[in-house]
Formats: C-alpha cells, sequence, structure tokens
C-alpha cells in the first residue's frame, strides 16, 4: 500500500508518504506559504523514496474545515495530481486529523479550530476498537458559548479553538473535562491513519468526487455602516 498525504486547511502545511506501513513526513508551520511549499514537500518524499506518482494507491488530503484558501489549495493540489494519473482520493476532515492525534492517549477528542468572526469549527470524536477517533456528532461551525456538549464521557479539547476561547468552551463541558492542547495543528501524518484505514475499506472516492469542507457559507462579512 503506498499512500501520499497532504494538509494545508491551517497554519501548518504537511505533506506524509507511506509505503506497506512505513510513514515519512515533511511538516512546517508556515502561514500564507503553503503554496510555495507543498509541491516541493510532495516531490522531497516521492524522491526518497524512489518512486513515482502513479504508483501511488491513492492520495489524501485534508479537506477541512480551516481556511478557506489554505483548503482551496489542498484540493487543487490533489486534483492536479489524481486527475494526471488516474488515482482515486481519501478526502479527511482537518478535525478528525486533530483528533486523531490524540487517540493513544484519550478516548473523546473535542476538537475546535479557530473559524474568526467569533466562532469555532466545531466536532465531537470518540475512539473505536481499532483505535480510530469517529465522529459522534455533525460538524458545525458555532459560537463558542453554544458549542454541542455530549451527554456521556470525559473530553480532552484539541485545537486552536481551544487556545482561543478556552474559559468558554471549558465552561460548556463543567466537569466532563480533562484538559486540553490548543496549540496542536492537523498533520498530513494524521490524516494518513484514518486514510489508510478508509482505503482498506474501500472508501477511496474519484478525483471527480472530491469536495473541500467550508461549514462556514459565508467566509468573509462586509461592513455596510
Amino acid at each position: 500500500m503506498k499512500i501520499l498525504a497532504i494538509d494545508t486547511a491551517t497554519e501548518a502545511c504537511s505533506a506524509a508518504l507511506d509505503i506497506n506501513d512505513s510513514c515519512s513526513q515533511r511538516f512546517e508551520v508556515a502561514p500564507r506559504q503553503h503554496t510555495a511549499l507543498i509541491l516541493p514537500m510532495v516531490d522531497e518524499l516521492l524522491s526518497e523514496a524512489g518512486i513515482q506518482i502513479n504508483e501511488l494507491d491513492a492520495i489524501a488530503f485534508g479537506q477541512g474545515p480551516g481556511a478557506f484558501t489554505g483548503v482551496r489549495i489542498a484540493i487543487g493540489v490533489v486534483q492536479g495530481l489524481a486527475f494526471a494519473h488516474d488515482l482515486p482520493v481519501i478526502p479527511i476532515s482537518t478535525l478528525a486529523a486533530l483528533a486523531q492525534h490524540f487517540a493513544k492517549d484519550q478516548n473523546c477528542v473535542a476538537t475546535a479550530i479557530d473559524a474568526r468572526m467569533q466562532e469555532i469549527y466545531w466536532g465531537l470524536y470518540k475512539k473505536n476498537d481499532s483505535g480510530l477517533m469517529r465522529l459522534i456528532i455533525e460538524e458545525s461551525v458555532c459560537d463558542p458559548s453554544e458549542a454541542i456538549i455530549p451527554a456521556e464521557g470525559d473530553w480532552f479539547g484539541a485545537g486552536s479553538g481551544w487556545k482561543t476561547y478556552s474559559e468558554e468552551l471549558q465552561t460548556r463541558l463543567s466537569n466532563k473535562f480533562l484538559g486540553f492542547n490548543g496549540d496542536i495543528l492537523p498533520t498530513a501524518e494524521d490524516i494518513m491513519t484514518l486514510a489508510k484505514a478508509d482505503l482498506r475499506a474501500d472508501k477511496a472516492i474519484s478525483v471527480e468526487q472530491a469536495m473541500p469542507t467550508y461549514l462556514r457559507n459565508k467566509v468573509a462579512i462586509k461592513s455596510h455602516k
């Protein structure tokens, strides 16, 4: 199994290549430099492994939610590579990737990415018997004080939304709160973990079906004053 994964949905830019469960990654926190970085990262990984794009079984990518421009960069790169080489693709939520990062130590992860405009991208994930984080409610964009809270479980928080709105989110979770990491960013390596499971389950799709996830229809607010 050979899978390439990329993510550009947040300040972080990353690419990962997994060959028969051996994974290598390039990762850099570089706001507004994703376009310049992502393809060289991909080229480096393929060159080091000594393989060509057309030898891949699939390309996975962070489909959002996240920064509008970043999400568009990822899907544009994936479309270019996959169309050219007739490869299937595997879209993975960036919120799911955040949750997966903590799967070794946590059973329940409440993910939040700062969505600006006093809102967060919010998702709740629980670990299954295979060690994979799976969504238990529909992902949403919301005011932190109105985030949907689970009825059961002890929850660990992950993502930039926790750093910006820690007080509001801790209040929402109350006695179900275990702690949080507000500095963690989604990575291609965590996307890879979920993508491999999807490929084995025959959940890869054609590149024509690949769509970004924005959650918010309105990406900018214009003042009418």
